[in-house]
């Protein structure tokens, strides 16, 4: 298994997705947003956008309502 770190998708930019959420201290579905976005491109295409579109229909599902449904 090749090392997470040093994967293509994440080393394109001059931090990784993973650094900026932790500096950022974002939560879980923030994080997963950020993550699915950031790599699409280069790794599951339209699989991540739509892996992305769900955590962020979470969010806006809590901020809306206050509550999330799973």
């Amino acid at each position: 298994m090749q090392d997470v770190r040093k994967q293509k998708h994440y080393t394109q930019y001059k931090i990784q997705p993973m650094q900026y959420i932790g500096l950022n201290r974002m939560g879980f579905m923030e994080g997963n947003v950020v993550k699915y976005v950031s790599r699409y491109d280069m790794k599951n295409g339209l699989e991540d956008l739509e892996k992305a579109k769900h955590y962020l229909d979470k969010l806006i599902e809590r901020e809306s309502k206050g509550t999330i449904t799973l």
